[in-house]
């Protein structure tokens, strides 16, 4: 069975760090974009990051450019987001998605979440004092 587990979220204050994982199980992320996306209440998706494990590349949404860092396990099976310096604006449910390997090239923050077929149940990430 074929599975995508988000975990890491939580309440963390301003200034502070969180590390998301998202996890396949029932197969490999090898070959395959895998994107974090966060939504909030009464907005859209808005893409954040993704990696290629085809390409090697990485892309990133301008308003977590140079504090969010995605990176992936040696064994191609669990996903990382490192999030650092967390503000408030940042509160939202995080989710992980998985599809072909040239998506990472032409990600934007409003690239089409039907882009993407394989989606795990998402985790909250809370930024408060």
């Amino acid at each position: 069975q074929v599975q995508i587990v988000e975990s890491g979220g939580g309440l963390v204050q301003p200034g502070g760090s969180l590390r998301l994982s998202c996890t396949a199980s029932g197969f490999s992320l090898d070959y395959y974009t895998i994107a974090w996306f966060r939504q909030t209440p009464g907005k859209e998706h808005e893409g954040i990051s993704c990696i290629s494990t085809v390409h090697g590349n990485t892309n990133y949404a301008d308003s977590v450019k140079g504090r969010f860092t995605i990176s992936i396990d040696n064994a191609k099976t669990t996903v990382y987001l490192q999030m650092n310096n967390l503000k408030p604006e940042d509160t939202a449910v995080y989710s992980c998605a998985v599809d072909h390997p040239s998506l990472c090239e032409e990600f934007t923050p409003n690239i089409e979440t039907s882009a993407f077929g394989s989606w795990g149940q998402g985790t909250q990430v809370t930024v408060s004092s």
